[in-house]
């Protein structure tokens, strides 16, 4: 058979477009004018176009592809709905017809539709079968309320395995001890075999109690229930077809992550350099560790093995639904994770990845995460990151890039160093010794890579002798403030400079080494945590690789704004009122009665004095004009959302903030205050929001 695939696509000036399908097979597609293109294959067996897709290359290397696949499971079938769905259709988003034996197939360019969502951790969830804490399994309850007010995305933070020290600390969820195990605090105990009986239902009874996560009881409790169920089921579980594949598929990652935590609890500490003769990973050192302790090996893989279950049950739940899941992708990974033990050639281990100061953190941020040796990582290819992308597009059809900055430059902060003030931008071009003393600075013949004090105005490159940066927020030095008006200008001048324009075509280039190759491994839709200071190669890089970009109101992106204007909001972008690390709408609105003056006047275009609380009725007014953005998602905070009803929102909204980065470590244990039944069965809220919806056109 013969099929010729026709698409309208408006290319840029040296981009050409690839028909992608079966097993690594493409196909150049030729144009043919007014931004159609097309290509004919002979001989073609429609089997191979179970799933294709459209990508997009520039000199041979790619820039964009497809956010779904289409389909020929049925080559005489009109055209119809996604794969993912579950309908059988001939090409998703384009038509079909058969003469003879040539199949003609017009296509439309995929892209996720223009939507609303709602954004929470799995932590946060709170629902009648829940266990002192979200579940994977109240995923599916959250989409039911989205289905009810005609929400179609839902975001949650990353679901990955954070146990280090089984202590309250271990809540931050960015600092994984795997970039693949998921975290068993969000098994549903029942479904993977524990008796709901008295003494479960008790502990259940007293956990749903707390308005909070109580961290450690509830990841003390699920592991002696699990370890129950282990020594119940193992013995049907590990016969079990399912699972065989399951070890098959994830052997890889699986083992090594089970041997992690075997040696983990027998040293007591996360740190494998404390591990005598485990403290540089041997592969056939872990493979006789594991056969020693069977036992606990298996349990691990038991405990993965249903978390792995219930989040795909709650992934096909959102996709029978019509409701797409976000997931949320790390920057750094931890010093003390599986990974670094591992493949610790693909990690710099003795230098810390944080953020400079910005509204969230008046001293930057020290994360305390090992950064990238992106050099090596590029000798295969970035395999490592390819292998994370295809894991986690399993569960998820979009994620949010954190801190996207990253891939264009780490703000690296020296071992020795507790703030992020004397950190300094990695990969960068700093200015030399010379050049900074001819300009009439005075600098030591050899400098400190971490200074004695904050009060200075360059810091030394750890990595080139004599090579210097500008201090981040020198001018708030004493140092700076001994400066003369000349000198105070020609280091402005150079700040300004170094911060905001010398940078932008090395950190692009550095960005479109990795970003690209990340992105042709996934069909996932990428969206950008792109808050702070951002140079102005970012935004054309994310627009040219259709990365969203994500825009808060109160963080604009222009120096001269105050608050950000949403109507002037890009498409692709993803808008939200609040993130994860900010206060809500509603505690933001007493933080500074100044700027909530100004807001209320400036942006909301109402008279007088504001009121001290953020009425439901100011929430709508806030919430609705998110909603008639410009931009393809807007994502909100559950707490936002619930806001614009004084019933149902919870009565105190200092309670409501997931974490704050000033406050490091931070106790990551926001609970909703109601549970997703009365959420869903709130007919007021819900057809309010429903409405919002419909005449936002999302």
């Amino acid at each position: 058979m013969t099929i010729r695939f026709s698409i309208e696509y408006r290319t840029r000036w040296g981009e050409n477009l690839f028909l992608h399908y079966g097993s690594g097979s493409k196909a150049a597609m030729q144009y043919t004018g007014d931004g159609l293109w097309s290509v004919q294959i002979a001989g073609a067996d429609p089997g191979e176009f179970g799933k294709y897709h459209y990508e997009v290359e520039e000199y041979g290397c790619f820039r964009r592809r497809e956010w779904m696949y289409h389909t020929l499971d049925d080559v005489t079938a009109g055209a119809g709905k996604s794969a993912r769905s579950g309908k059988v259709s001939a090409s998703k988003g384009g038509n079909a017809s058969a003469e003879g034996d040539c199949l003609e197939v017009t296509d439309s360019w995929q892209m996720m539709p223009r939507c609303a969502g709602t954004a929470i951790p799995v932590f946060s969830l709170r629902s009648a079968d829940s266990f002192g804490i979200g579940e994977f399994n109240d995923i599916r309850k959250l989409v039911d309320w989205a289905v009810a007010t005609g929400q179609k995305v839902i975001q949650v933070l990353p679901v990955n395995d954070t146990t280090m020290t089984g202590t309250w600390t271990d809540s931050y969820p960015y600092s994984a001890n795997s970039i693949y195990a998921l975290h068993p605090q969000f098994v549903h105990l029942p479904d993977a075999g524990v008796e709901a009986d008295e003494e479960y239902l008790r502990i259940k009874d007293e956990l749903e109690r707390l308005a909070e996560v109580d961290y450690e009881r509830v990841n003390s409790e699920k592991d002696r229930f699990m370890r129950k169920a282990f020594a119940a089921r193992w013995r049907s579980v590990c016969a079990s077809k399912a699972y065989r594949q399951f070890l098959q598929d994830n052997s890889h990652w699986l083992l090594p992550y089970a041997a992690f935590r075997i040696l983990m609890g027998r040293y007591g500490t996360a740190d494998f350099s404390r591990w005598e003769e485990y403290s540089s990973y041997d592969r056939k050192k872990a493979e006789a560790l594991l056969k020693k302790e069977k036992q606990e090996c298996n349990y691990y893989c038991f405990v993965q093995f249903h978390l792995h279950l219930q989040l795909i049950e709650a992934r096909d739940y959102a996709h029978a639904h019509g409701v797409y899941l976000k997931g949320d992708i790390p920057i750094g990974i931890s010093p003390v994770s599986a990974d670094a033990w591992t493949s610790p050639e693909l990690f710099h281990m003795d230098s810390q990845a944080g953020a400079p100061p910005d509204a969230f953190a008046a001293k930057g941020q020290n994360w305390g995460l090992p950064t990238y040796n992106w050099d090596r990582m590029a000798q295969d290819g970035y395999a490592w990151w390819k292998a994370r992308m295809r894991n986690m597009e399993q569960y998820f059809d979009a994620f949010r890039i954190d801190h996207i900055l990253g891939f264009f430059r780490i703000w690296e902060i020296p071992l020795g160093a507790g703030s992020g003030l004397l950190g300094h931008f990695s990969p960068a071009l700093p200015y030399t010794t010379g050049y900074l003393r001819n300009l009439g600075f005075q600098l030591p013949d050899s400098g400190k890579a971490v200074p004695d004090s904050e009060n200075v105005l360059f810091v030394a490159d750890p990595h080139a002798a004599g090579h210097w940066h500008p201090r981040i927020a020198a001018q708030d030095t004493d140092a700076y403030r001994a400066l003369d008006r000349h000198m105070k200008d020609v280091f402005n001048g150079l700040y300004d400079d170094f911060f905001y324009h010398r940078h932008n075509a090395f950190w692009k280039e550095c960005a479109m080494k990795k970003l690209p190759e990340l992105l042709s491994s996934t069909q996932m839709q990428a969206c950008g945590e792109d808050l702070g200071m951002i140079p102005d190669c970012v935004p054309d890089v994310m627009r040219e690789l259709c990365i969203l970009s994500l825009e808060i109101q109160r963080m604009p992106k222009h120096s001269w704004e105050t608050f950000a204007d949403v109507r002037h909001y890009p498409y692709m972008s993803v808008c939200a009122v609040s993130t994860h690390d900010m206060n809500p709408l509603r505690a933001w609105w007493k933080e500074d009665r100044n700027l909530t003056q100004k807001f209320y006047n400036d942006v909301l275009g109402e008279s007088g004095t504001a009121p001290q609380e953020c009425e439901p009725w100011i929430c709508r007014k806030i919430v609705k004009m998110h909603m008639d953005s410009p931009s393809l998602l807007a994502v909100l905070l559950l707490q936002d959302w619930l806001s614009v009803d004084g019933k149902i929102r919870k009565p105190d909204p200092d309670s409501e903030r997931i974490n704050d980065p000033a406050d490091a470590p931070h106790y990551w244990r926001y609970r909703m205050h109601l549970t997703l039944e009365q959420l869903v069965a709130s007919d007021d809220l819900n057809k309010e929001i429903r409405s919002m919806t419909a005449s936002s056109g999302r």
